[in-house]
This record gives C-alpha cells, sequence and structure tokens, in this order.
C-alpha cells in the first residue's frame, strides 16, 4: 500500500492528539488521535508534518513545516501553531495543536520541529 512518504525519511513519529480551532464558535475541536510523523524528503529538502487517525488512518494533517511556523505553548504537553493544512484535499489555513502524553516528548516534538525550521 502506497502512502506517499516512500522517499522521505522519518525524523519524529509519536502518538497524540490533534484538535484545530473553530472560529465559529470560537473552541477547540479535536482533529484526531493518531501518529504523528515528521518528515524529511531529501531530494526536495522539505519538511511535512503528517497524521493519520487511529484505526481509520484517515489524514488529519498534511503540511510543510516553513521558517515563519512557530510553536506556542498550549501547556508542558502541547503546542499550538498555524499551518496551510491539505489534510482535507485543499489547503486552508487552520489554528492546530498537538498534545503528546508527557511533557519530554512534546520538548523533543519542539526541538525537532525548530531544526526543520531553520533547515527549510
Amino acid at each position: 500500500m502506497k502512502t506517499g512518504e516512500e522517499e522521505e525519511e522519518i525524523l519524529f513519529k509519536e502518538r497524540c492528539k490533534m484538535f484545530r480551532f473553530d472560529n465559529s464558535i470560537s473552541n477547540w475541536k479535536e482533529r484526531g488521535l493518531g501518529e504523528l510523523k515528521i518528515l524529511f524528503h531529501k531530494g526536495m529538502n522539505l519538511h511535512r508534518v503528517v497524521m493519520r487517525r487511529e484505526q481509520v488512518f484517515k489524514v488529519c494533517a498534511n503540511h510543510l513545516i516553513t521558517k515563519d511556523m512557530n510553536l506556542l505553548p498550549n501547556s508542558d504537553k502541547s503546542w499550538m501553531y498555524v499551518a496551510n493544512n491539505k489534510s482535507d484535499g485543499e489547503a486552508e489555513v487552520e489554528k492546530l495543536s498537538v498534545k503528546f502524553k508527557t511533557p519530554q516528548i512534546a520538548n523533543q516534538f519542539k526541538e525537532i520541529w525548530d531544526t526543520c525550521r531553520h533547515g527549510s
């Protein structure tokens, strides 16, 4: 089964819960629970985030990491950011938040994210 990730190196892979900010109700809505990956495509020199929901494997995040994408703390286990998310086909600017099991995993995510930002 092809995933579109065959030519990419996995830099980070952890289970998390993703949320999307819904402006119409001014509240966070759960986007999915699953494995979030930060991938690097050497040939194109691009870093991206891909996350699929557990069991159904539906993509709930698919976006590049760019130099201007800062992570903001939401809690000791959670980071918030804005991305041009293509998970539903059309690119849409969304405010997203990812929550990990431990602060250590969240910090590891931030370290790798920041390395990717500066390498893009």
